[in-house]
């Protein structure tokens, strides 16, 4: 497992607390909600999820909530599975587990691990808006 250099989660499509899904609980349970804001990517509709890539250019951005990590171990595990990260990351994975800087609503940054999307974005819909529950 990397080197937990967080315990914070940035969470933008179905790990959202709105999504109500069985991994979205999972989360609830075991991370407590920090606040909402973005950091600077873009986010592409890859199918029925979303797939951000993050970025220097600080008019892109991603929305989504910030969580603190209870139990880092687990929810990693859990949630590295679940975005088919495999237990040796490859190229090849869907996505891959990242620090970025992110924008709290409050004014104030973090320093938050996020799922970026892996895989080509080229013939993926851009969001525009950055925001996976109003595309």
């Amino acid at each position: 497992m990397k080197q937990l250099k967080s315990k914070y989660l940035f969470v933008y499509g179905t790990l959202l607390q709105d999504c109500n899904n069985e991994m979205s609980q999972f989360l609830e349970q075991h991370a407590e909600f920090v606040g909402k804001g973005f950091f600077c990517g873009r986010l592409y509709d890859v199918n029925e999820f979303p797939g951000a890539v993050s970025s220097s250019d600080m008019s892109k951005k991603v929305y989504g909530s910030i969580y603190k990590i209870t139990n880092q171990e687990l929810v990693f595990k859990v949630l590295d599975e679940y975005e088919g990260i495999a237990a040796e990351q490859t190229d090849l994975d869907l996505f891959k587990r990242i620090i970025v800087e992110a924008y709290m609503e409050a004014g104030h940054t973090v320093k938050t691990w996020v799922y970026e999307y892996n895989l080509p974005t080229l013939n993926l819909r851009l969001i525009p808006s950055g925001r996976y529950l109003e595309s």
